[in-house]
């Protein structure tokens, strides 16, 4: 019979709502088996599956039930995995897209090896056999894979007998010399010399040698002079003793000059008039540094001064007091544009651009040319770009040509004198032949030159190789030291008689800059006179009068103090909240100066927080367990399973007992009488 709700024998019971288990009544008492949905034994019924981990890992837990994920859970024709209970969705071989939406067929692109390009810099990809292969394009070399480069970019990546012409190193000598001349390359420039038994400028045309009817008088070794150029002969003990002339260096008869290019000299040292010379010497201007950078001077002004370094830097201005009304501030100022370049405003934003007749991009604007050799050897730096330096250079009846940048200028044929200022017809006079011995008559020199028995010497005033051609100091100003000018073909400081009174003058690219001294004010070429300074109100608040942890404002009054905000006191004596927790009260701690509540975020979820002597103290609450710093979980409780107040049974041999209510109830048992717990056979 099955029991009711009560325990009536009216109708089975399925317990309370929500109950796991159903109730049947027997002979031997209650009998209680779990509902057909759930696992276990009364009263610990339980469904299937609650989470996941309850089920094997190919399914998961749907309903409180095992199941297969997979239905429904991919798009079309997509492939399903169950890993770990959870669906793994995927397109199959030859599909493609979304896997969770629709798998359509994939459409294979062909291969493209050189998308992207797996070459380096001035490499080609080429396709071979669906695979790629770099290669370095036409005229470059090295890893196509790393990089290709040309064979040279400068002169210095070739052979000392080659050159770096576009890119290649090739032999410089074709096309330089004269005829009857040869060439020999020589720290990569093309050097000319008249064949043997010739004689004249090898860079234009050389002359047979006229050999002497009567020979030269024996007993001087040195006439005619075997040193050759650029030497000077001596005799000692009946021999020639040869040497180099001062400022060139090599042995007889390969004296040459100490530099021709930059190249020649080191890092720090730039070729000036074929020597190593310090690039620096008059370059900048006033107050401001030079530092040599791969032979060319840089200039700039200190980091606390400003001004155009190649003129003159000066103090930079002083912020203005804290007082003031602020002003705008103007985004140029100071520029951030570099030098040779100019800055506007746009809004509050800087525009650089570079000036007039000067090349690049800002910060980096620069001249054409600040020396010779930034030009081609044809060319010459002039008032910094790159010109012929033969235009107004030589004089009348004279030819002028170029090497190295310099300009040289030689008499026309039938004309003598100064090919600087002017060449006259030679007149010849025909008188009869008469058989010379003296070395001079073959005209061994060059122009501006001097022959004596035979020895060549520039003429006074004048430099250089006498046997090719001697010319002035300068015929320009580029010619001399930055530091100089050229006056009268000469090399000179250009300042004396420049500036005016109590006046400075320092020379900058060959032009004398006047200046007043310090202290002075007024036209630097007139007259200086000694500035009159007005005396600056001095700020009362500077030094602080306030003391820490104070502001303090400047009034008509003098300084007026105050405690900067959230600090107490008055001035000198402001002071924060707190130092230390021991100044605050037992229930708050200090933090960032201030007397708070230290428990709020102290504590984990589920924990709660007292304040203990300044220190937050973490607890979890009640019925939970767990780091109360950082979470707490509620304790687990076991149920304990009811108890049945008839088993043991309280009512004696040949009895029954019944549950009525919460109490166990005794009766004999049938063919038994008397009362529990004495029930006998009748």
């Amino acid at each position: 019979m099955e029991l009711g709700p009560h325990g009536d024998g009216t109708q089975g019971s399925r317990g309370v709502p929500g109950s796991r288990s159903i109730c049947k009544a027997s002979a031997s008492g209650p009998s209680c088996q779990c509902l057909p949905e759930f696992f276990g034994s009364p009263p610990n019924c339980r469904p299937e599956c609650i989470i996941n981990p309850d089920c094997p890992s190919s399914q998961a837990c749907i309903n409180n039930k095992c199941r297969d994920p997979c239905p429904g859970s991919c798009g079309t024709n997509a492939e399903c995995r169950v890993i770990s209970h959870t669906v793994s969705c995927s397109c199959p071989t030859g599909f493609a897209g979304n896997a969770f939406v629709q798998c359509i067929p994939a459409i294979e692109e062909p291969v493209k090896p050189c998308e992207p390009s797996p070459c380096g810099p001035n490499a080609e990809c080429i396709e071979r056999n669906g695979a790629a292969s770099c290669k370095c394009i036409d005229d470059y070399q090295g890893n196509p894979y790393d990089g290709c480069r040309p064979e040279c970019v400068l002169s210095s990546d070739c052979p000392t007998d080659k050159a770096c012409i576009r890119n290649k190193c090739k032999d410089p000598c074709p096309g330089i010399c004269g005829s009857n001349a040869q060439c020999y390359a020589v720290n990569h420039v093309p050097n000319c010399v008249c064949n043997d038994g010739y004689t004249g400028d090898p860079f234009s045309n050389c002359q047979r040698q006229v050999t002497p009817i009567t020979p030269p008088p024996q007993g001087n070794p040195c006439q005619p002079s075997p040193c050759g150029p650029n030497s000077k002969c001596r005799v000692s003990n009946s021999l020639a003793v040869c040497s180099c002339l001062d400022t060139f260096i090599g042995a007889p008869p390969n004296c040459k000059p100490e530099c021709t290019v930059n190249t020649e000299c080191p890092q720090n040292k730039a070729c000036h008039n074929f020597r190593c010379a310090n690039p620096c010497a008059g370059t900048c201007g006033v107050d401001a540094k030079c530092e040599v950078i791969n032979h060319n001077p840089i200039c700039s002004c200190p980091l606390d001064m400003t001004g155009d370094p190649f003129s003159r830097c000066y103090p930079a201005p002083l912020p203005a007091p804290k007082d003031e009304p602020k002003t705008p501030k103007n985004p140029c100022f100071p520029s951030p544009c570099g030098l040779y370049a100019e800055c506007r405003a746009i809004g509050d934003q800087p525009s650089c651009s570079c000036l007039s007749n000067y090349i690049g991009v800002p910060p980096n604007c620069r001249p054409e040319c600040v020396v010779n050799t930034d030009c081609p050897s044809d060319r010459s730096c002039i008032a910094e770009k790159c010109r012929n330096p033969c235009e107004g250079t030589c004089g009348i009846n004279s030819e002028c040509r170029i090497q190295n940048h310099l300009a040289i200028c030689t008499c026309r044929t039938g004309y003598t004198g100064d090919p600087f200022s002017q060449c006259v017809e030679i007149i010849e006079v025909k008188t009869p032949p008469t058989v010379s011995t003296d070395p001079c008559d073959l005209q061994p020199c060059g122009a501006n030159a001097e022959c004596d028995n035979g020895i060549c010497t520039c003429i006074r005033d004048y430099q250089g190789d006498p046997y090719v051609g001697c010319r002035p100091e300068c015929t320009l100003s580029t010619d001399c030291s930055p530091n100089r000018a050229c006056l009268n073909k000469k090399c000179v400081d250009p300042c004396p008689g420049t500036c005016g009174q109590n006046a400075q003058c320092d020379v900058s690219n060959h032009i004398p800059i006047c200046s007043c001294a310090k202290g002075y004010t007024g036209d630097p070429f007139i007259n200086c006179h000694p500035e009159v300074r007005e005396p600056t109100p001095k700020d009362p608040c500077q030094p602080n009068p306030c003391g820490p942890n104070s502001i303090c404002q400047t009034t008509a009054q003098g300084a007026v103090c105050a405690c900067q905000p959230g600090m107490l006191g008055s001035p000198p004596t402001c002071k924060p909240e707190c130092i230390v927790s021991s100044e605050c009260s037992l229930q708050t701690a200090c933090i960032q100066k201030k007397c708070v509540d230290p428990c709020p975020g102290a504590c984990g979820q589920f924990a709660r927080c007292q304040v203990i002597n300044h220190n937050p103290i973490c607890t979890c609450n009640a019925g939970y367990t767990g780091d109360p710093f950082t979470r707490c979980y509620e304790e687990e409780r076991l149920v304990e399973p009811p108890t049945n107040p008839c088993v043991p049974s309280p009512c004696g041999p040949n009895s029954e007992c019944k549950i009525v209510g919460d109490s166990p109830a005794c009766s004999c048992a049938v063919s038994f009488l008397g009362k529990p717990p004495n029930c006998r056979p009748e």
